[in-house]
């Protein structure tokens, strides 16, 4: 073998490896202009080197990241990668203005120019918007908008700083029907408040709601960065800039109902992921099965009708106040009103509660029809007291579900903050704490921050709300029984009844004795 096969030999070796492996790629032949030591090699933090082996293996990602990880140079360079070593890929950069998208080109073209010839494909077409190689691969920066990506075959969408994108809505659904055929989506961005595209994706993410991949990049997770680099961002920036720009906190416009430091609590201590997944859609989510020896209520929040909010349920073991089962997807009521009493049936023969405003009457007609025996029911008069409950066989004064009001509300949702506060609920749920999260006071109103839903807010807070009242007007029905009881002690007195015992020796003080016939009304009581 000649000296120049030998070298022709390891070339094809070396390029090989390059294109089997993205990480030895960029380490060894990939050059980065840092701002303070100019040309350098990029050498991966090990950070970058899981995050782009994340890249490389799934189709759709989205990375919430601290400012200054170099996470727009590591996609840059991975579209680099993805040129050479690939026939006709399309490599689409989108951001919030042409200049802005050109910068992660210029960093793919510096990559590229400082590329060794035996590694290098001819460019056929380079310019400030563009690089386009031999192989028919290209890279392309654009502005966000509805036609950015339309009618484009892209094999790989970047969208840099995505949160702060206004229309990517529009250019995400346009370039979905390319994608669907095996393009891979890359969304990143630090936050930027929310109700915009990018925290919706990020929260639906994170619940299993949708394809994209969650990545979190926190500031600590640079190996440079340390204590008193985090503490000096909160003098340069303000403490709630600097939750945004390094700790990845989604900021509300608006003053968030539920507490941050209460929600934290709850995602350190009781958040997990579901046992179970069930459903056609997978959308009813278990934490824990039906024990026996407990007893359950079925809550549940009815959608509008309109299509833009959802049907939603929960599960709660009285008792302990714990969330044992959640649901929220688009259904139809009279479907609706099945399952909840398929699912209320199994739980032990639930409390059944469900809302009777507007289109809840489809799924409470359905609840009636299959003759659920356990189906809740509120006081025409709307007045939470024991001689209202007094009449639960006299239907005219009941209606069937619980009614949802402009008086009603309010102490609904105060119900849940106070549950919320003591910490005296267990919710597992991460969708109801995404829907928490976007709860903000606007107007004096507590509701859903612009573009949200508060499906599963309202059902458990009215779970929380029904169970407490419940629970105090149990206590309010002993009272009240003991009182007639007493009463009816003194009139015996004051009659001279005599008062006799049964099967003891003791005197039973609920034995009546009218004269006639002797009563045990000691089951007032019960």
């Amino acid at each position: 073998m000649t000296e120049k096969q030998k070298v022709q030999q390891l070339v094809i070796k070396e390029y090989k490896k390059c294109a089997s492996d993205p990480v030895y790629f960029m380490k060894k032949y990939c050059y980065i202009q840092h701002p303070q030591r100019g040309r350098i090699l990029f050498n991966l933090y090990p950070f970058q080197d899981k995050v782009l082996q994340l890249f490389k293996n799934h189709q759709y990602l989205i990375t919430l990241k601290s400012r200054q990880l170099g996470i727009s140079t590591l996609a840059a360079a991975y579209s680099l990668w993805l040129m050479l070593f690939h026939k006709d890929k399309n490599v689409l950069a989108l951001a919030t203005t042409q200049a802005t998208a050109r910068n992660l080109v210029s960093k793919t073209m510096f990559m590229y120019d400082q590329l060794p010839k035996w590694l290098k494909l001819p460019a056929v077409e380079k310019n400030k918007l563009s690089l386009r190689l031999k192989n028919g691969s290209k890279i392309t920066a654009k502005s966000s908008n509805a036609d950015a990506a339309r009618s484009e075959a892209v094999s790989l969408l970047l969208i840099d700083e995505a949160a702060f994108i206004d229309n990517i809505e529009e250019t995400f659904t346009a370039a979905q029907q390319t994608l669907a055929t095996g393009g891979q989506c890359m969304a990143l961005s630090t936050p930027n408040g929310i109700g915009n595209w990018f925290h919706q994706t990020w929260e639906k993410a994170e619940t299993g709601e949708n394809s994209f991949l969650p990545i979190k990049l926190p500031w600590k997770v640079h190996p440079e960065r340390n204590q008193a680099w985090r503490d000096q961002q909160d003098a340069d920036l303000g403490p709630k800039m600097a939750g945004q720009e390094c700790d990845c906190d989604f900021l509300a416009s608006g003053d968030t109902v539920f507490d941050t430091d209460d929600m934290a609590f709850y995602e350190q201590t009781y958040q997990k992921d579901p046992m179970e997944r069930r459903g056609v859609d997978g959308n009813l989510w278990v934490w824990e099965g039906v024990d026996y020896s407990k007893s359950y209520m079925v809550v549940a929040d009815v959608a509008r009708g309109d299509g833009q909010d959802y049907s939603a349920f929960h599960i709660f073991d009285i008792e302990g106040a714990t969330q044992v089962a959640e649901y929220k997807g688009k259904i139809a009521p009279r479907d609706f009103g099945n399952m909840l009493v398929g699912i209320a049936s199994e739980y032990n023969e639930a409390l059944l509660v469900c809302e009777n405003a507007n289109i809840g009457w489809a799924t409470i007609e359905q609840i009636l029809e299959r003759e659920y025996r356990n189906l809740f029911y509120s006081a025409t008069n709307n007045m939470e007291t024991v001689e209202s409950y007094m009449h639960k066989y006299e239907r005219d004064k009941l209606v069937p579900g619980f009614t949802m009001s402009v008086r009603t509300r309010p102490l609904v949702i105060a119900k849940m903050i106070e549950y919320i506060r003591d910490h005296s609920v267990t919710i597992q749920s991460k969708r109801l704490m995404s829907e928490m999260r976007v709860f903000v006071w606007k107007n004096g109103k507590p509701q859903a921050q612009d573009r949200y839903n508060d499906d599963l807010i309202i059902s458990c807070a009215t779970a929380l709300y029904v169970r407490d009242t419940a629970l105090r007007l149990r206590q309010q029905g002993i009272d009240l029984a003991r009182a007639q009881l007493s009463s009816f002690s003194n009139l015996n007195q004051k009659n001279k009844a005599v008062i006799k015992s049964v099967g003891s020796q003791q005197n039973n003080p609920y034995l009546i004795d009218n004269g006639q016939t002797q009563e045990d009304i000691s089951w007032l009581l019960k």
